[in-house]
């Protein structure tokens, strides 16, 4: 959501559950992600077979969940991770997490895959 702008500067925010595509410009999209009751365990697995996907974790602990092994990887504060083309991923979030998320703005379901399970595993945050 937009909470600002003059001339040259827009400030955008976003508080509530879940994810938000907060801002597109050209090719890419800014969004947030916060923890959301369906983020608590690994509930959706996902792939865009288009572009890559971005993740920087702003607050909170979260589990990066990639690929068909379902590699499990604790996400630091503040690095980039990657996610690459058609390779599945999902993640976990504590009640306090935050994420920023980087993609091309052409991502939908209409060019991605998504799976809703109950993994056989807990994946630990």
């Amino acid at each position: 959501m937009k909470t600002f702008e003059n001339g040259g500067l827009e400030i955008y925010e976003y508080t509530a559950a879940g994810y938000e595509p907060t801002m597109n410009y050209g090719e890419w999209r800014v969004a947030f992600m916060n923890y959301s009751d369906e983020l608590a365990g690994l509930y959706k697995y996902e792939r865009h077979l288009l572009t890559d996907e971005v993740f920087v974790l702003l607050s909170g602990k979260v589990t990066l969940v990639v690929g068909e092994e379902q590699t499990e990887y604790k996400m630091e504060k503040y690095k980039i991770y990657n996610v690459k083309k058609a390779v599945w991923h999902g993640v976990v979030m504590s009640p306090d997490a935050k994420l920023l998320i980087v993609e091309n703005h052409s991502t939908s379901a209409d060019n991605s895959e998504k799976f809703f399970h109950n993994p056989k595993k807990k994946v630990e945050l």
